[in-house]
């Protein structure tokens, strides 16, 4: 983005929430910690997507009840699995969300996986095949984005069709919700930097490292002057995983433990981190923004939530 202050934000932990063992009476401490997030002065608050592989709180309904404790705070989704859902009735939820947040909500938004049986049966699940998923991802970011911009949609696609539909409550935002699209350099799909160039508002990386992050931003912004769109308008933001625990080992430890039991597998390898004193965090943030961050979203991957957020705000944001 054109203005040179990084923005932070927080992942609420609303997998966490249901990771306890005991079934959560309230969602209170998601609550909590959002406004939290909010005093402290950090940029926005985000929260993640599956309905039946990694079980949580549905975020957009979630992210409405934050809207109504958080006054300044951008409210965002990192990721949607968008294509699980009908763009109709998700530009009535986040046209809703947006009127409730007055404005503030931004969608992060993945293609979405299909590498395991838990997450192919999560789509069988939602009525929708896994084949063509990114096609039909386009076709939803195409409508939602008109439709939450208050315009007539009429489409015609391979996997939507639709005649004359408005949707209100539209957005409070000009030309609809923002969006951010899903880009990672170790896909190799040259289409995703594309994607993200012609028809989001920016793009979110996940699994890159600092050097993979600036090759993303120098591809989005190739594409995005081939269709005549001003790159340094756009939101190029990093999605990072850390717990900082002062003892590298306790770290690590903790951080597998919590990821494993998230996922349910060893997805990320080498690849997230760091794990260990809040130093290394700070440093690694310094990283991604020198390679163009813009906005960072940190995940702590901690059964401890409150007291990374205390670490986090007391001693990393003040070394940025």
């Amino acid at each position: 983005m054109s203005d040179n202050k990084l923005k932070l934000g927080v992942l609420l932990p609303t997998r966490g929430l249901l990771m306890t063992g005991d079934r959560p009476q309230n969602a209170d401490s998601i609550i909590a910690l959002a406004e939290r997030v909010e005093e402290a002065g950090l940029d926005s608050v985000w929260m993640g997507d599956s309905l039946t592989a990694k079980p949580r709180l549905e975020p957009i309904t979630a992210l409405t009840a934050v809207a109504a404790r958080t006054k300044r705070v951008r409210l965002g989704t990192a990721v949607l699995l968008a294509a699980l859902r009908h763009p109709v009735l998700l530009s009535h939820a986040v046209g809703t969300l947006d009127l409730v947040a007055g404005g503030r909500t931004v969608l992060a938004i993945g293609v979405g996986g299909a590498f395991n049986p838990e997450q192919r049966a999560e789509w069988a699940a939602a009525g929708v095949p896994t084949a063509g998923r990114a096609s039909r991802l386009e076709e939803l970011v195409r409508i939602t984005k008109g439709l939450t911009a208050g315009e007539e949609v009429n489409h015609d696609g391979r996997h939507f069709q639709l005649e004359s539909v408005r949707m209100e409550p539209s957005a409070n935002q000009a030309g609809g919700v923002p969006m951010l699209l899903g880009c990672h350099w170790r896909a190799g799909r040259e289409r995703q930097f594309q994607r993200a160039a012609e028809m989001a508002d920016g793009f979110i990386s996940i699994s890159d490292t600092p050097e993979e992050f600036a090759l993303v931003a120098d591809k989005v912004r190739h594409y995005a002057g081939e269709y005549g769109r001003d790159f340094d308008s756009m939101e190029s933001a990093f999605y990072m995983t850390v717990n900082m625990r002062r003892d590298r080992e306790e770290a690590a430890d903790e951080a597998n433990r919590y990821l494993l039991e998230y996922y349910g597998a060893n997805i990320w390898g080498d690849r997230w981190g760091p794990w260990g004193p809040p130093e290394l965090t700070a440093q690694r943030m310094r990283e991604y923004a020198a390679a163009g961050a813009g906005t960072i979203i940190v995940r702590f991957a901690s059964y401890d939530q409150e007291s990374h957020l205390d670490t986090f705000l007391n001693e990393v944001v003040p070394a940025l």
